[in-house]
């Protein structure tokens, strides 16, 4: 008898490995299993490769003082040139993480690819992936979570996320799309043109002049669109991609004290716009790939958001020149946007008359219908993400935790909602969602119209064994989350906005019963935790047993 079975086989089965798993197609007279593709061989086509040309001579510095920066949108045959490089080699495959287990390493992923891309390309960008790790490992608390080793995706871990109402720059989350520009403010310059009436450019002396412009100091958080995004990726797995879809937990958010000035001033000191100008293209000095295609970070934001002073010129961050991590020297802040269009190492703003057509805006953070997907999808069916709607998570406890409590458990997060509104409540259920706490007025951080709040409760909560917590916020708008995950995963995994929901095991140490056993669990020295390592003690006495019997009716009757 032939043996068809995989030692895998239970797992696959079970849909514990179901990167493995075969598409079923059930559309012909018979059903057909299609196996997953094996990745081809790895080649490279070396002599199409040198044919390009010298690397270090096509994609030198651009400008003295700013390492690691390769200008391309003015150079559409340099564009050319690496995207033969890059389609003349097969690279290895990402890693699978949606559906297998994530490893249990920090870094989480590595970013085989973008790392093996920067130094296929060459030149300049050789040594961008190894520089930029440093930079992490010089600005970076020492217990940040790294998602993403290159380009560089970190939070802190929730501990330390909401342990302060304003983020520490060394513990604020870092969503980077390449690597880090080394930029020399002393040599860096911004440029102004498009449909302006005069074409311009600043120097870092020039937009610091109080003379000139007027500072602004403003709190603002800024939030990740993909935060929370491994709540998606639980329940179902969506477009894959280590870079774009970096598994996010809940501390994608921080909230920090920036000083700039308004990108409308600058505008005007340019004469203004020019008709039929509506939108402002933001250029960063990062390396972005893109379908094997090559250039700088660019995205949009439209002139009503920016004549109404909500898009700000920044170089600190907390009192101090902003990390080179976060954009040093002169970074983008978009009030109460998604973080991908707070452009960081910005080098250039354009005006023109439509939504920037660069992939960043076009084509990524886009949110789907959920009956979008792989099999059907395309750009336009998406909304572009700008303003992060109302959301919020528990900080503490954390899922699966078991809690010891005296009727009472002690609950933290954060609530934030983009656009200018604020979180207006907080409320906290014990129940799954039927009955809910409010969060006290005192126990939430201060108002303001740009940044988070942060909160605390002691939840009510008399029942033991598996409960599930769950938060959620009203806005000044008084919207509100939706109470559950698949109402709100999309394709593309962004947005996760539904009201936060934890798994938490209760040992309610009010209860005789409870309190005894624990003495017991004590006096004994047996571990209690883990949770399913068994009693090392008898639970209940032979003696009491039969009495318990002796007292009560059997279990069966005649």
């Amino acid at each position: 008898m032939e043996i068809r079975n995989r030692p895998d086989e239970w797992k696959i089965e079970q849909g514990l490995s179901g990167a493995k798993l075969p598409f079923l197609d059930q559309t012909g007279p018979e059903p057909v299993f299609i196996q997953p593709r094996a990745w081809p061989e790895l080649t490279k086509d070396q002599a199409a490769i040198d044919a390009v040309g010298n690397r270090d001579e096509l994609f030198t510095r651009e400008l003295e003082g700013w390492k690691g920066y390769v200008e391309w949108e003015k150079y559409p045959e340099k564009k050319e040139k690496a995207h033969k490089i890059l389609t003349s080699q097969v690279f290895p495959p990402n890693p699978e993480f949606q559906m297998g287990l994530i490893p249990d390493t920090n870094p989480v992923l590595p970013g085989t690819h973008w790392k093996m891309w920067h130094h296929a390309v060459g030149g300049e960008l050789t040594d961008v992936p190894e520089d930029s790790w440093k930079t992490v490992l010089r600005e970076k608390h020492p217990e940040m979570l790294h998602l993403l080793q290159f380009p560089y995706n970190g939070e802190p871990p929730k501990r330390l996320v909401t342990d302060k109402a304003v983020t520490p720059n060394s513990l604020h989350f870092v969503r980077n799309h390449g690597g880090i520009p080394l930029i020399d403010k002393d040599k860096w310059r911004l440029d102004l043109d498009g449909l302006v009436k005069n074409l311009r450019t600043f120097t870092f002396d020039d937009i610091t002049d109080e003379s000139k412009f007027p500072r602004i100091e403003k709190f603002v958080t800024m939030q990740c669109s993909g935060t929370r995004r491994i709540e998606q990726i639980s329940l179902y797995a969506g477009q894959g991609d280590e870079v774009p879809q970096a598994p996010w937990a809940e501390g994608a958010i921080g909230t920090a004290k920036y000083l700039g000035i308004n990108l409308k001033d600058v505008i005007e000191a340019c004469g203004g716009l020019v008709k039929p100008a509506k939108h402002l293209e933001l250029y960063g000095a990062e390396t972005y790939f893109k379908d094997n295609e090559v250039m700088n970070y660019v995205v949009s934001v439209p002139w009503s958001k920016v004549k109404y002073d909500e898009v700000l010129l920044c170089w600190e961050m907390n009192g101090e020149p902003l990390p080179a991590i976060h954009g040093y020297p002169v970074r983008i802040m978009v009030l109460g946007y998604i973080g991908a269009r707070s452009v960081k190492w910005v080098y250039r703003i354009k005006a023109i008359e439509n939504p920037s057509l660069a992939p960043v805006q076009s084509k990524e953070y886009l949110y789907f219908n959920q009956q979008t997907g792989k099999h059907n999808q395309q750009p336009t069916d998406g909304i572009q993400i700008q303003e992060m709607p109302v959301s919020s998570a528990i900080m503490s406890p954390w899922t699966k935790q078991v809690v010891i409590h005296n009727g009472k458990i002690h609950c933290k997060g954060w609530a934030y909602s983009g656009g200018g509104r604020w979180p207006e409540r907080v409320e906290l259920s014990a129940d799954g969602g039927f009955s809910w706490y409010a969060v006290p007025n005192a126990n939430l951080s201060k108002k303001g119209k740009w940044t988070w709040r942060t909160w605390s409760i002691d939840l009510p909560c008399d029942v033991e064994g598996w409960i599930e917590i769950v938060c959620r916020c009203w806005d000044s708008s008084l919207n509100t989350q939706p109470l559950t995950v698949r109402a709100a995963w999309n394709w593309g995994l962004h947005v996760t906005h539904s009201a936060h929901r934890i798994s938490v095991y209760s040992i309610n140490k009010t209860r005789a019963r409870t309190a005894e056993k624990l003495k017991q669990f004590e006096a004994t020295g047996s571990p209690l935790a883990p949770l399913t390592w068994p009693e090392e003690f008898p639970t209940q006495s032979w003696d009491d047993y039969k009495k318990f019997w002796e007292e009560n009716e059997p279990r069966d009757v005649d």
